[in-house]
């Protein structure tokens, strides 16, 4: 756990008790202290964290009263029973891109409670419109806003997961073209979604910093007007983040050919260059997609989709076809956590466990400078393709779950690489499935770390 309390990046005006809280919370969550575990007195921990001893005191008040750990006099404060412990058997998961679990159950009733007051009070037995309510659609918008995504209540669209914005947007696209662009290493959800739609996919050239202008252009050239999927942060499975300059060649590009992004912004919160969205540069040619399960909890999975506008009415006819509409019940909850507060201690939280992760990756793999160094959910090991199948292979059979490299191919070409999820294991766990990578990457020599 780091010794400070950063406020880079932070969402909104945390107080310092506030954001002590969210490490303290963050630590636990992580397994740093274990249920049992003995916390730093108070003194220890002002001194730690250079703040104050009224602040650690507010700090652990607050923890307290969400279940999280319990004070006994004269002996101090300890690590409650938390039911998100680890099993001390079974694999440890480094394929699945999880987040820390960072909401609380108390957190949880709290939001339960609320949104159960306001379900009461739906028209129409909860049949509400198909793509969100007016007042929830505001409650996402503007914290969105706060994240880094500026939009109007009235542009977005509500739906069950960035999953099904993906392929709400290239549903509604595939009668105009039926090419989807993206690089050869890519998330597998968007290539599952553009194979359910009967799309073609078609590979293009990267570097460390994404997509080449040059080489979306010459496949642009040859397919067409075309849906060109691209995620601008900490893009799945390779990890780099696009800056702005690349960001404005490669949409350059796509409005040269008359294409549509597709732009996956569901790790944003971990963004580090700063720059416009897809979204912002190129507003009439971009489907923006977002959701909650990388940044909040994936016990809800909520997504959001801001598709232009002449393709709005096209959406909400797709989306309630496939579904009718959203759970109410779980739209209430997360509205809930976000006007509770939770949802910004949670960002805050996770961005602070993510780069922890990533040092402690470089420090087990002994790697060289890391795509995403101020924070990552995941990291990506450069192999030979056939090294890569053979570890990710072996590490199963020591007890680590790695993503098989195939299902993250586009094109004729392997994929050079694994994958590794950093966020799910506790630290304790995550070393120790680093640790096996780290000696199975030892047995070769023509490794790239």
């Amino acid at each position: 756990m780091s010794d400070t309390i950063s406020s880079k990046n932070d969402l909104g005006a945390l107080a310092v008790h506030e954001r002590l809280a969210a490490a303290l919370s963050g630590a636990i969550a992580a397994g740093t202290y274990g249920p049992g575990d003995r916390l730093p007195t108070h003194r220890a921990l002002a001194r730690q964290f250079s703040v104050s001893i009224g602040s650690v005191t507010r700090a652990i008040d607050s923890l307290g009263a969400q279940g999280l750990v319990r004070s006994e006099v004269g002996r101090g404060t300890f690590v409650a029973e938390r039911p998100w412990s680890e099993a001390a058997a079974g694999p440890i998961d480094l394929a699945i891109n999880a987040p820390t679990p960072v909401v609380t159950p108390e957190q949880l009733n709290a939001a339960s409670l609320l949104a159960t007051q306001r379900l009461l009070r739906l028209g129409n037995g909860g049949y509400v419109d198909p793509v969100g309510t007016g007042e929830q659609r505001a409650v996402l918008a503007d914290w969105l806003g706060r994240l880094r995504a500026p939009l109007a209540a009235e542009e977005i669209i509500l739906c069950n997961g960035a999953q099904q914005g993906l392929h709400l947007a290239m549903g509604v696209l595939k009668d105009q073209f039926g090419v989807v662009v993206t690089e050869r290493a890519s998330f597998p959800g968007a290539i599952a979604a553009a194979t359910n739609l009967g799309l073609a996919l078609q590979a293009v050239t990267y570097d460390e910093e994404g997509p080449v202008p040059e080489a979306l252009d010459r496949v642009l050239a040859e397919t067409g007007p075309a849906m060109v999927y691209l995620t601008a942060i900490c893009q799945n499975p390779l990890g780099y983040e696009t800056g702005p300059e690349r960001r404005a060649a490669l949409a350059a590009v796509v409005a040269r050919h008359g294409g549509y992004i597709i732009e996956d912004d569901i790790y944003g919160l971990y963004a580090a260059k700063g720059g416009p969205l897809y979204r912002q540069i190129l507003p009439e040619r971009t489907f923006y997609v977002t959701g909650l399960s990388k940044s909040l909890t994936p016990l809800l999975r909520l997504g959001v989709v801001a598709p232009p506008p002449e393709f709005a009415a096209a959406m909400r006819r797709r989306l309630r076809a496939e579904c009718w509409g959203l759970p109410p019940v779980a739209v209430e909850i997360a509205v809930a956590l976000i006007e509770q507060g939770s949802a910004d201690l949670a960002v805050h939280s996770l961005r602070r466990e993510a780069a922890e992760r990533v040092v402690l990756a470089g420090e087990v793999l002994q790697s060289g400078p890391l795509p995403m160094p101020e924070g990552a959910p995941h990291i990506w090991l450069r192999l030979a393709p056939l090294r890569a199948e053979q570890i990710a292979r072996r590490a199963s059979e020591a007890g680590v779950r790695l993503g098989a490299p195939a299902a993250m191919q586009v094109g004729p070409e392997p994929v050079d690489g694994l994958r590794l999820c950093l966020m799910s294991p506790s630290q304790p766990a995550l070393r120790r499935g680093l640790e096996v990578v780290a000696r199975l990457l030892a047995e070769d020599e023509d490794v790239v770390v």
